[in-house]
């Protein structure tokens, strides 16, 4: 019986920390900056923010400027367009266009 009470607060506690370290990722996963209107703009959760008003440097090492020049760790260099991202874990995405 005291087993089975020790097995059942472990797994407990272990779908609650799973639970908490999974929802900063996903979170995340919105989260970076993006050309707009042909100025960089932050975004959160998937919602604009604000002007981009410091150079960032994402988690695979891409450095990202104001004026939305990308530099990548292997040192290419590349201009974010009109309705690309950068995520802050350093991927691209397009936004969808309305067609």
């Amino acid at each position: 019986m005291k087993m089975y009470r020790i097995v059942t607060l472990a797994v407990v506690g272990l779908f609650l920390s799973v639970s908490f370290i999974a929802s900063p990722v996903m979170a995340a996963e919105k989260d970076g900056v993006m050309m707009k209107d042909g100025k960089m703009v932050r975004m959160t959760e998937g919602k604009e923010i604000g002007r981009m008003d410091r150079a960032m440097t994402m988690a695979n090492g891409t450095k990202v400027t104001m004026n939305g020049m990308m530099k990548m760790k292997d040192g290419k260099e590349m201009q974010l367009q009109e309705g690309q991202i950068m995520m802050l874990d350093g991927k691209m995405m397009e936004v969808a266009k309305d067609k």
